[in-house]
């Protein structure tokens, strides 16, 4: 069965493809067909003015139904749109979500920011690794970061802050949203196993990739401390260019950098596994789970 899963995210909107099969012993895998990735940017607005522009509105629409199209061709048979943290905040996100419904039938659901860390952890990578750790999801976006903790195979602790790469550049977090970040990280790893993070989202993606380490091996929290001083010590010109960065890349890669070093320090973790999973591909496990 082939499902789709569409996150529209504060700095990009994702679509990701992918058939379900069911082997002998009546395990799914979950097989990656395609994912496609429209850098929208909808929080760039948002975080300032409230509101989703008539612009900004026709690039989501116009999106929308490019996706609708290749779902089509990929005969898709259920699809599940879920908006976080700009279209959280977006004084009209109601209306919004009324016109691409209507223009394209897709349903979007805007989803708070717990639920949101929760269907990362759908994804159950933790629960592949070994026992001698607990382990803690990072999961950065534009507008929020959301955090997932782990120990002794059970999920202790989930929660979302308003702290994310595009609210960071317009210095729309202050220091008290910090403090409550770190206090909450301090307060639930405590006494617990070492701490291992488990980071996801298109920035550690591309750090991760950029690092030419091998599938499966761990970066190290020193190793995205030396990435933040090198990326932050040069202007965005020379970011892209040197880097080979994408624009919509080289400016969220900073402060993305910032959060997950903040959340490994203060969680005492000094190693990350990045296992390339986000929001869509526990949007995609949540259906097959709700279709079982």
């Amino acid at each position: 069965m082939k499902l789709a899963a569409i996150d529209i995210g504060s700095n990009a909107a994702r679509l990701l493809i992918t058939e379900v099969t069911v082997n002998e012993k009546n395990v799914p895998i979950f097989n990656k067909l395609n994912l496609i990735r429209v850098p929208l940017r909808l929080g760039f607005e948002v975080f300032e003015t409230g509101l989703i522009s008539k612009q900004k509105t026709g690039m989501l629409i116009q999106t929308m139904k490019a996706f609708k199209h290749l779902m089509n061709a990929y005969d898709v048979k259920q699809v599940k749109a879920c908006a976080t943290s700009a279209m959280r905040d977006a004084k009209n996100s109601e209306d919004i979500i009324r016109k691409v419904k209507m223009e394209t039938d897709i349903a979007i659901e805007i989803i708070s920011g717990d639920m949101e860390a929760g269907l990362v952890f759908e994804n159950h990578i933790a629960e592949t690794l070994d026992k001698d750790h607990s382990y803690m999801y990072i999961d950065v976006g534009g507008g929020s970061t959301e955090l997932s903790f782990f120990s002794n195979g059970v999920l202790n602790f989930k929660e979302s802050f308003n702290i994310g790469t595009i609210r960071l550049l317009q210095n729309q977090v202050n220091d008290k949203t910090w403090e409550q970040m770190k206090e909450v990280i301090k307060t639930v790893t405590k006494g617990q196993k070492e701490v291992v993070a488990i980071g996801s989202g298109g920035n550690i993606n591309k750090i991760f990739s950029m690092s030419k380490r091998k599938d499966g091996k761990p970066l190290t929290l020193d190793l995205l401390k030396d990435y933040l001083r090198e990326l932050g010590s040069v202007n965005l010109e020379d970011r892209i260019r040197l880097y080979n960065l994408r624009a919509d890349r080289a400016d969220v890669i900073v402060p993305a950098l910032q959060i997950y070093t903040n959340a490994m320090r203060w969680a005492g973790a000094t190693e990350m596994y990045v296992p390339k999973i986000g929001l869509v591909d526990g949007l995609v496990q949540h259906m097959w789970e709700e279709l079982k």
